[in-house]
């Protein structure tokens, strides 16, 4: 990255900073979960309000293809994929009116309205801003603020930055949600680490627990930074929480991307499977750990349990199996679960993963460090499953399975949650490609890495836990002989015993002169 587009990152990330703080203060009393869809609901509406206007004014000029065209025509604005903002649902509009006490339900009619006009986003847009709990001079500020992201008045750019910003303040609310904001978000160090191994370039990628949709941006950004074709990808994905399922379709409309396929229902993907039909290309997923609440009974003889029936007191092994049940005869996929689905042997897990790993499905294993989750303390590990085992372009590498240890990388980003650096997911991402590909330069790294045959996971009774095959980092040698180093470490230990001597005489001596003897 060159000096000039980092300065620029910099500043964009200290904007999103300074806005969250500013926009949190006028959240008062409100409870963040609640607080955050009014936010969410206003960066979206800013970027549609956005995005109309600049094309709003070239059909009012009537330049070129715009000719003698009206600038109030729905059509127009369909036609070349924006959505239409009715004149009381503009920005402009509600920003005259922000300090008035009708506001709230002025931002509520204009949510209406735009549904109204745009059929796709019917049922997406959160209505909550008339509430009686919501200040209406903390709204009038709020709306004062998001007024000021745009920077210029091309799409790209306000497209960009609203995108980046609705992201910094998802992860921003999960973070002050904690626990349940892990409901509706995966770290990014996560999903980078995933889409930077998995590489979806082109064919469908699927979601089968979506939250707000991170997979689904990253695997955009993914093809955009390798110079590829946005419209290679194509989205599928289901959500079983309305208020997730919201904020998902909002994230993708943001950032341009077709969200029709993504499906809202209750039952969620287990007992009301919204694509029955599809095979995709690429599975990308962060379901909920252990989860015992899966209505696995309801589910004994469903054609999806190929490998084994999953026990009822946990989705682990049911939802690598639906996602394999969707998978490609090409694809690959890749699944965070908590690390008791690499050793478990309890209720026929165990001879699930026997059976996954001897029909040759799991390609790696990755081991992640503590803390990097909002919502759980759980140690937690990436599944990688692939169809493409045999070569298609790749090395045949069948019989085979690369564990990564990746539990020491990462850093304290704040008090209480770490990330993995660029250096770590790059790291990540090419010992997975190099042991991958043809002529790769993998080697084992003691402690890190370890490509195992089939015979070594026998041994370990298919037991996929990677500390059990890279092994122990090796100390590096400082070059200080041992004599030496013993001398040392005897003389600060007689250093600090005379200390503590020391001490407890003057701790004596204390308490006598306050009439307490210490024998």
């Amino acid at each position: 990255m060159n000096k000039e587009k980092k300065k620029n990152l910099q500043k964009v990330e200290q904007f999103e900073k300074t806005l969250f703080k500013a926009a949190d203060k006028l959240r008062k009393n409100m409870d963040a979960a609640e607080y955050k869809h009014i936010v969410l609901g206003l960066i979206f509406l800013k970027y549609i309000s956005d995005s109309f206007e600049e094309l709003h004014a070239k059909i009012k000029d009537g330049a070129g293809d715009f000719s003698g065209a009206d600038p109030e025509d729905v059509d127009e604005y369909r036609a070349e994929n924006v959505f239409f903002v009715p004149q009381t649902a503009r920005w402009s509009y509600l920003h005259s009116r922000a300090k008035l006490p009708s506001i709230g339900k002025d931002v509520d009619d204009a949510m209406e309205a735009i549904e109204k006009e745009n059929p796709t986003l019917k049922g997406i847009l959160p209505k909550v801003y008339a509430r009686p709990n919501l200040d209406k001079a903390a709204l009038g500020g709020l709306i004062d603020l998001i007024g000021n992201i745009a920077i210029g008045d091309a799409a790209a750019k306000s497209k960009d930055l609203l995108g980046r910003v609705y992201e910094y303040f998802l992860g921003e609310f999960a973070n002050a949600e904690g626990k349940k904001g892990g409901q509706f978000y995966t770290p990014k160090s996560i999903v980078r680490v995933i889409v930077e191994m998995i590489e979806p370039y082109k064919g469908r990628v699927y979601d089968p627990c979506c939250g707000s949709g991170g997979m689904f941006i990253m695997s955009e950004k993914f093809v955009e930074s390798h110079q590829g074709n946005v419209d290679d990808i194509s989205i599928y994905g289901q959500e079983s929480n309305q208020t997730t399922y919201r904020l998902c379709r909002m994230n993708l409309a943001i950032r341009g991307i077709d969200g029709s396929q993504v499906k809202w229902n209750t039952e969620g993907s287990f007992l009301n499977d919204a694509h029955k039909d599809l095979k995709a290309d690429f599975i990308l997923a962060n379901p909920p750990f252990n989860d015992s609440d899966w209505s696995g009974q309801l589910l004994q003889n469903d054609p999806r349990w190929k490998y084994g029936v999953p026990p009822a007191s946990n989705a682990n092994y049911a939802w690598l199996q639906h996602m394999i049940y969707h998978l490609s005869p090409k694809g690959v996929m890749a699944c965070v679960l908590a690390n008791g689905s690499l050793s478990s042997q309890t209720n026929n897990e165990g001879e699930i993963r026997k059976a996954l790993i001897e029909d040759n499905l799991v390609d790696c294993i990755v081991a992640l460090p503590k803390q990097l989750f909002y919502n759980t303390g759980i140690p937690a590990c990436i599944w990688f499953i692939s169809r493409k085992r045999a070569g298609n372009g790749d090395r045949k590498r069948m019989g085979e399975i690369l564990f990564i240890d990746a539990s020491e990388l990462g850093f304290m980003a704040d008090r209480t949650h770490r990330e993995f650096s660029e250096e770590d997911i790059a790291k990540i991402s090419k010992t997975y490609h190099e042991w991958r590909k043809q002529d790769g330069k993998y080697e084992d790294i003691k402690g890190f890495c370890k490509s195992a045959n089939m015979e070594k996971i026998a041994k370990h009774n298919f037991v996929l836990t990677p500390g059990r095959y890279v092994g122990i980092k090796e100390e590096e040698d400082d070059g200080i002989p041992f004599e030496e180093k013993m001398a040392e470490l005897t003389q600060k230990l007689s250093e600090q015993m005379k200390e503590e001597k020391r001490l407890d005489e003057e701790i004596k001596k204390q308490l006598k002169n306050v009439g307490f003897n210490l024998n």
